[in-house]
Order: C-alpha cells, then structure tokens, then sequence
C-alpha cells in the first residue's frame, strides 16, 4: 500500500506542536489492521475523511469501517544552522528524509504571550531560514556524489552530470523540487533522498481574527509563499483545517482511494494515481497480484443507489476489468484471484 507520511517541520513557536496535537485528538485506535508494531511518540497515525464509507458499511450491513490512513511526524530541532548540526540538526534533517512529504508550519498569527525565535514575527524570512537549511543539507549530499571513474557506463555518466546541475542550480536558490527535471530525472535522483524534492504544503497559521478577515489574509499570504505553492491556511481551535490539510496531503503525492466493500468491512485502499487493477489486487495481498483474473468495478453512486452489489449488476452498472484497467478515485472493487 502506497504509504502517506508527512513530516510537520517550522520555527520553534509558529504552532508546529500545536498543530501536531490537533491532529493526534484524531488519531485512530490502532487495530490489528494496521501495520504498526510499536508508534514513536512523535507519530500520528489519523484517518482520511470519507464519507463514503459509513454509507458503504450500511448497505453492505458491516460495522467495521477501515479508513485510509495518514503518519504526520513532529519534527523538532529546526533553528538557523540546523545543516551544521545546530540545535537537533541532524536528528531533524535524519527523520525528515523518511517522510513523503513536508507540511510546512508558517506563523501569521501575532500573539505577545507566544514568544518567537527571532523577536519578530517575519513570515517570509521564517519561511527562507528553513527552505535554506533544507538547500544546504542537499547540497552537503551532491558534494559527495564522487565523479564516475574509469569506463563509466551511460547511466553513470548521466547521473554525475544530473547530480551537477542540481548542485548548480541548488547553489542559485532553486530547490530540487523546482528544478523542472522530467520524470526520469526525478526517478535517477530520488535515491539520493534530496529534502528540497520532497513536496511542500504551506500551513500557514493564523488567529481567528484573521481567519474571519479572508481578503486580507489572502494577500499577506500570496507576498509571503512561493508562487504556485499548494497552502492551507489553518487555526488549530478549526477542526475543518485539519481535515483540509489531510486530504491536501493525500493529493499532493499523487494519491487516490479504491474502495472494497463486503459483510466483513467496508474499506479504503490506498494506491498512486495510474496504478492497474492487478496491482492494486496486490495491496489487499500479494498474491491476489499474481493470481489476478479480472476485477468487477463500479462507481460510488451506482453502488449506492442500486443498494449493493446485487442491484448494481441487475442494472447493468458493474464493469468487468482485465489487467490493463486504470484505477480511479472512488472505484468500489470486487477482485476475481484464481487458485
């Protein structure tokens, strides 16, 4: 199953813990059916809103309802110098390069009684000190990406020469996730776990005061974030922001739900957009990959208003799926798996 982890990073003070305790009072009760031995005290495990599956686990007469899951990580320790090893530096910078993706806590908000690393509250250089600590520690990496000796191969060569630009153009400014690398670039140096890859969503963290003063804060917003970048603006007091970030993250690594639905559970999958039915058959079970026949799918809304599967096929509502079918947002799934 395509796993969702999003690292919570930001200034000390901006609400990053804040955030991070929000966010745990929707923490899920871990089950057997999560593939969780033990979780560190910095994890939390939250469910993907879906209000599909309550209506799902009703008409199939299930109690069990297994959402799609998101991990966020608090991640401390992030001040001026953290790439050299300032404050928590290289635990923050070793536990960030685990996750999928970065939520990045900005404070809008202004508050005498919460104190700020810098005596003043600077959204955008807030936001410039960690996007450079996070260019400096991938620039520490490509330094020492070692030149291919001897007879190199083609792939050698053109990832020295991959690993060079990156660094050129890292040293200008630019993080690697703004580089403008085709896919097959993206795939060559994702081994290299660059932190300025990782997508970014922007929480930008505001009083209620200017939650209610929308216009305002929009334009304080567009001057202080890059430009196209994907935001939420968020109050840890709004339980709606939450889920807005949740589902943000979902979309922004290119994720979809595929839902199963039966007398034991009704259930949300997690898959990569593009991802083909046999092995998206393999996130339920290994086997079921191998052993794939065909796939019975129909849409959320035919299932509902046919009442099932029964209806659904009455109606001729259910399509028959063969290896090459393209997995889609919301595709209830019946697998047929051979012997």
């Amino acid at each position: 199953m395509a796993k969702l982890s999003i690292g919570i990073v930001g200034l000390p003070n901006v609400g990053k813990s804040t955030l991070f305790n929000a966010l745990l009072k929707k923490q899920v009760a871990l089950e057997a059916n999560y593939p969780f031995a033990t979780i560190e005290p910095n994890v939390g495990v939250i469910e993907v809103p879906d209000e599909r599956l309550p209506v799902l686990a009703e008409i199939v007469k299930t109690n069990k309802i297994v959402p799609a899951i998101v991990e966020f990580y608090d991640i401390a320790g992030l001040v001026k110098g953290a790439s050299k090893g300032e404050g928590l530096g290289n635990k923050f910078l070793s536990h960030i390069r685990e996750v999928s993706a970065i939520a990045h806590v900005v404070r809008l908000f202004e508050d005498k009684n919460v104190t700020h690393v810098a005596d003043k509250i600077n959204p955008k250089e807030d936001l410039q000190v960690i996007e450079e600590e996070l260019m400096l520690a991938d620039l520490a990496t490509l330094e020492k990406y070692k030149e291919p000796r001897g007879k190199a191969s083609k792939e050698e060569i053109a990832m020295f020469e991959l690993v060079q630009s990156a660094r050129t153009k890292l040293n200008e400014g630019t993080p690697v996730r703004n580089q403008s690398l085709s896919d097959e670039e993206k795939t060559m140096i994702k081994q290299l776990n660059l932190l300025t890859l990782k997508p970014v969503i922007y929480c930008v963290n505001c009083s209620l005061e200017q939650l209610e003063n929308p216009e305002k804060t929009s334009l304080q917003i567009t001057e202080i974030l890059p430009k196209n970048a994907s935001f939420i603006v968020f109050n840890p007091l709004v339980e709606n922001s939450l889920d807005v970030l949740i589902k943000r993250a979902y979309e922004i690594l290119n994720l979809i739900s595929f839902l199963t639905a039966g007398e034991i559970e009704a259930r949300a999958w997690t898959i990569t957009k593009g991802t083909l039915a046999p092995q998206a058959a393999g996130v339920i079970h290994t086997d079921f990959e191998k052993k794939f026949i065909k796939a019975e799918i129909v849409s959320f809304d035919d299932f509902k208003n046919s009442n099932g599967w029964a209806g659904a096929r009455e109606k001729g509502r259910v399509q028959m799926a063969g290896k090459d079918y393209v997995m889609r947002e919301g595709d209830i799934v019946d697998f047929k798996i051979g012997a």
